[in-house]
């Protein structure tokens, strides 16, 4: 079964995903993005999901019910209103938590 890709957030930072062929869902308020990502990550449709870092902020409670599972990933993206650094966090503790110190940051 072919797994696609979601990308939620507000609608000027994600609509352009739409035009590469990822499944777009545009959200306003915390407990719309909160539903959708459970919408979403219970579904079994998708591999990834997209979240702009300020709706990767908002839906921390929601997230944590996916980190142990495989699918779907959910990876922190820019958003047009807020670039919080969340993304490049994320990756630095996953480079840490792989080789034993951060390489690539070296913070």
């Amino acid at each position: 079964m072919a797994k696609n890709i979601a990308v939620i957030g507000d609608n000027e930072s994600i609509k352009g995903f739409s035009a590469v062929g990822l499944d777009i869902y545009p959200c306003d308020t915390p407990e719309e993005a909160s539903g959708l990502l459970r919408r979403l990550g219970d579904s079994d449709n998708y591999a990834v999901i997209f979240l702009t870092e300020e709706v990767f902020d908002l839906t921390e409670k929601e997230r944590s019910r996916y980190e142990e599972r495989l699918t779907p990933a959910i990876i922190p993206i820019p958003g047009v209103k807020c670039n919080s650094g969340a993304g490049i966090k994320r990756l630095s503790s996953f480079v840490e938590k792989a080789v034993g110190s951060d390489i690539i940051f070296n913070d």
